[in-house]
């Protein structure tokens, strides 16, 4: 089920279902800024990434000796399961917990809220995870969400780039066909701010940066300025990635990576893992902001 909302400048929908966000638009241009899912290219707007990032390696994962199969990109993606729980006029809740179903792919018992906030120009979108077992619990969280790019039409996708907070020296971990993470690297930024968007720059599947000094990254057409910004204060590795040719471009803020292709397959090994005390609550955040 679809819900919205709207402030001065925008307008909202986040479906119930894998509580993602469908839609943002402004509401004086009229302009939709958030890829609309085509199912001949990519059927999906922003799904919500939890408990891992990408793919597990063989497709299953091994906690206290056991193996459990998690989904690439975890649970959330698809599930029918989030209700909306609170509803104001600037913001939405919705909540995802265990069942007897989710231990079988994820022993443990958690409580994750998507909460969406609506202020003028700008979304917040956080992610509320708590540790409902009585043992510490390892999880991953972020966002995979996708812009429309080019914005307008008679644009070309080589008109835009992404634009950095700070200048960058940074390469990406090279993605293997089994999609998980290689042991290559390739420089892709070279003490710049910007990386231009073009049709190829996809082809090896997402660039992925574990070492970005910036903590927000702008979407901008070359000659008309910025789209639209992404702050990510709480988030360590930022993915980058379209189908190659596509019409939109991911930015993708990560608490957690894929499995590399030498993973021992331990999920408490696993690279950039959270740990959460039993009872406890933790609150990661970005949000995006169109010029």
């Amino acid at each position: 089920m679809n819900y919205t909302l709207e402030s001065a400048e925008l307008a909202i929908t986040v479906n119930s279902v894998g509580m993602e966000l469908s839609s943002v638009k402004s509401k004086t241009t009229g302009k939709e800024y958030l890829w609309q899912a085509d199912p001949k290219i990519w059927k999906s707007h922003s799904p919500v990434l939890f408990p891992i990032i990408g793919a597990l390696k063989d497709g299953y994962t091994i906690t206290n000796g056991k193996k459990y199969e998690i989904p690439k990109h975890g649970l959330v993606r698809n599930s029918t399961k989030p209700k909306l729980i609170e509803k104001t006029d600037n913001s939405l809740m919705f909540r995802f917990t265990w069942d007897q179903e989710s231990l079988q792919n994820y022993p443990f018992k958690f409580e994750l809220d998507m909460v969406f906030t609506l202020l003028e120009k700008t979304l917040i979108v956080k992610h509320i995870v708590t540790n409902l077992g009585n043992e510490d619990m390892p999880y991953s969280v972020g966002g995979h969400p996708a812009f429309n790019c080019p914005l307008n039409e008679g644009e070309e996708y080589e008109e835009y780039s992404l634009e950095f907070e700070y200048k960058e020296t940074d390469s990406t971990w090279m993605v293997e066909p089994d999609g998980l993470i290689g042991l290559d690297q390739r420089l892709v930024l070279d003490n710049t701010k910007t990386l231009h968007l073009h049709r190829h720059l996809f082809d090896d599947d997402a660039l992925i940066f574990k070492n970005l000094k910036s903590r927000e990254v702008k979407l901008c057409h070359n000659t008309k300025g910025a789209i639209l910004s992404m702050k990510f204060d709480d988030f360590d590795y930022l993915g980058i990635w379209a189908k190659p040719g596509a019409p939109f471009v991911c930015i993708e803020p990560w608490l957690g990576i894929g499995d590399s292709s030498d993973s021992n397959q331990v999920f408490a090994d696993k690279e950039g893992l959270l740990f959460l005390e039993p009872k406890q609550s933790e609150t990661k955040s970005y949000s995006i902001t169109v010029a």
